[in-house]
């Protein structure tokens, strides 16, 4: 019988502006993967459903508001993590926001193309989403 591998499952937010080009956040100095670009969005809570996870996310990274209705649940990735977790990233598509997006918990935004997004370092759980959002935008 296979050994049982704690799941973090995290929601990600492919923000899309009027041009078709994506909203990356880069990860602060002092957290994990620092300086890797990667797609906003965070832990669920327990009890949380995804969309409103991603919901408090976008307002506590980005200073951004939405609505759960304004996510088209998009794709997900699988990896395992170096500390032996197995991750899954549900990835929503959001082009519906209120407010300007700021970097409220440190490192740098950046609006790219997701053909352009091949060429940035970013998280490998990431890596796989570039390919299914340069055909769907």
């Amino acid at each position: 019988m296979p050994e049982f591998v704690p799941s973090l499952l995290v929601v990600a937010a492919a923000l899309v502006d009027a041009d078709g080009r994506v909203l990356l956040q880069q990860r602060p100095e002092g957290k994990t993967l620092a300086g890797l670009w990667e797609f906003p969005g965070g832990k669920i809570e327990p009890g949380e459903l995804p969309e409103a996870a991603l919901v408090r996310e976008l307002k506590e990274e980005l200073g951004v508001d939405t609505e759960t209705a304004c996510l088209a649940p998009a794709t997900f990735a699988s990896a395992t993590l170096d500390n032996g977790r197995h991750l899954l990233l549900l990835l929503y598509v959001c082009r519906k926001w209120r407010g300007l997006p700021q970097p409220l918990e440190g490192g740098a935004l950046c609006w790219k193309y997701p053909a352009e997004m091949f060429a940035l370092p970013m998280p490998p759980a990431d890596l796989p989403l570039i390919g299914l959002l340069d055909s769907l935008l």
